[in-house]
C-alpha cells in the first residue's frame, strides 16, 4: 500500500519566488512599509548559495511553474546575484521591483529577459520627490529612457498612493513614459481623515470615467481587474486557487537574505509567520490564511476583491490591532468598495461586450495581473 501523498505547500501550479537580493536601500522613503520591524538594512546581500536555492527548488517545487520578481531593499544593488540566477535558470520568467534609481546600471542581456519592471514612485515629481527626496524623480525618468530600447517586456509605475494631493491629472500623467500604472494606497497611518477620502474618491471617479470613455485600453490593473473580475468572476478564483487575490496564501515565497521563507513580505518582522527555511530545506503551507477574525466572508465586495490584502487583514484583525485597523484596513475597504460601485454604475459587461478582441485579451490575461495584488 502506498504512503498518502502530503498537501504540498504550493497551491496551484505557478510559484513566485519573491527574492530579497538584499534588505539594504539607497533610499529612505517616508513610508516604507518593509522597514517596520527595522527589516530594511538588518541583511546584506543574499547569502545562500544558488546550488542551496536549487535543492530547495528540486525537493519543493519540481512540478511548478516558476516566475521570480527581485525585491528588496533595493535589488539592483546586488547585480552580480541577479546575473547569476538568470543565466542558471534561462526559461524561468523574470519581473524586478526597483525604485529606478540605478535601472541604468543592469546589464543588456539582464534587461532583454525582464517580462516587467515595476517601478516605485509616488505619483508625479513633485510628489516622489516629497516622500523619496529632491531629484528622484527626474533621474529615474532619465533611467526608464536609457533602458526602455533594451527591455524585453514592459514597464509598470507602482505607485503608492498617499499624498491627499495626488489628483487624477498626476496618476494619468504617468502613462507616457510607463505601459501600465498600478497603484496601492498607503498602508500607513495618516493618509484617511476625512479631506484625504474625499478627494481620492474624486480622483478614482475621474480615473474610472476615462477608463470606460476612451477608445481602446486605459492601462491601470486595478480597473482593469476589478473590471475583469466582474465580467469574468472565474478568472479571480482560478488566479488565486480561490483564495486571496494577493498569493500570499497560496503560492508566493518572500526569500530574505538568510534564506528565511515567509509569505507576506511585508510581515517578515514576525517570526511566527515563517514558512519555510532555504538552508535547512523545509517548507510548509503558508500560515497567512483567511481566519475567522476576518469580515470578508459576509462583504459585498469579496466576489472582486478575494481578501486583497492579507497583511492589513491579519494586522487589522488577527492581530488585532485597533488603531491600523480603524485608520488603515477600513478606510481603504472602504475605497475598494467605492470603486467596485462606481465601476458597477457604468456597466462592465456591456463595456466588455463592445471592446475589441485585443482589449479583452488584454483585461482577461494582463501577465502584470500576476506580479501585482490587483486590488490596491
Amino acid at each position: 500500500m502506498n504512503a498518502p501523498e502530503l498537501r504540498s505547500p504550493i497551491v496551484g501550479n505557478r510559484v513566485e519566488l519573491n527574492i530579497f537580493t538584499t534588505l539594504t536601500c539607497n533610499l529612505k522613503c517616508s513610508y516604507c512599509s518593509i522597514a517596520v520591524g527595522d527589516v530594511v538594512g538588518s541583511q546584506g546581500k543574499a547569502e545562500y548559495s544558488l546550488d542551496t536555492l536549487d535543492t530547495f527548488v528540486a525537493t519543493h517545487l519540481a512540478d511548478k511553474e516558476i516566475y521570480v520578481t527581485f525585491y528588496g531593499g533595493e535589488p539592483t544593488l546586488n547585480i552580480p546575484f541577479i546575473v547569476g540566477l538568470m543565466e542558471r535558470h534561462p526559461t524561468w520568467r523574470y519581473q524586478l521591483q526597483t525604485n529606478g534609481t540605478l535601472l541604468h546600471r543592469l546589464p543588456d542581456a539582464v534587461l532583454a529577459k525582464l517580462s516587467n519592471v515595476l517601478v516605485s514612485v509616488d505619483g508625479a515629481e513633485h510628489t516622489t520627490d516629497h516622500y523619496r527626496g529632491r531629484g528622484v524623480y527626474r533621474k529615474v525618468t532619465s533611467n526608464i529612457e536609457k533602458i526602455r530600447p533594451k527591455l524585453g517586456g514592459k514597464l509598470t509605475a507602482r505607485v503608492t498612493w498617499g499624498h491627499e494631493d495626488i489628483s487624477f491629472e498626476e496618476l494619468d500623467s504617468l502613462l507616457p513614459t510607463f505601459d501600465y500604472v498600478y497603484w496601492q494606497f498607503a498602508q500607513a497611518e495618516g493618509f484617511y481623515d476625512a479631506e484625504n477620502m474625499r478627494r481620492k474618491k474624486a480622483a478614482l471617479t475621474q480615473l474610472i470615467d476615462k477608463f470606460f470613455a476612451v477608445d481602446g485600453l486605459y492601462p491601470f490593473i486595478p480597473l482593469m481587474g476589478t473590471v475583469r473580475n466582474k465580467v469574468l468572476p472565474s478568472r479571480a478564483r482560478e488566479a488565486c486557487s480561490g483564495h486571496t487575490q494577493c498569493r500570499s496564501s497560496t503560492h508566493i515565497l518572500n526569500i530574505l537574505p538568510d534564506g528565511r521563507i515567509f509569505p507576506c513580505p511585508d510581515l517578515t518582522h514576525l517570526p511566527e509567520l515563517q514558512s519555510g527555511d532555504l538552508n535547512a530545506n523545509w517548507l510548509k503551507p503558508s500560515p497567512l490564511q483567511p481566519a475567522p477574525e476576518m469580515p470578508c466572508d459576509g462583504c459585498e465586495a469579496l466576489s472582486f476583491c478575494r481578501r486583497n490584502c492579507m497583511k492589513n487583514l491579519y494586522v487589522g484583525y488577527v492581530m488585532d490591532d485597533a488603531p491600523y485597523r480603524e485608520q488603515v484596513v477600513e478606510p481603504i475597504c472602504e475605497l475598494v468598495k467605492f470603486m467596485g460601485a462606481e465601476i458597477d454604475r457604468r456597466d462592465p459587461h456591456a463595456w466588455y461586450a463592445k471592446a475589441s478582441i485585443p482589449v479583452r485579451r488584454e483585461i482577461s490575461d494582463c501577465e502584470i495581473y500576476e506580479y501585482v495584488e490587483v486590488m490596491p
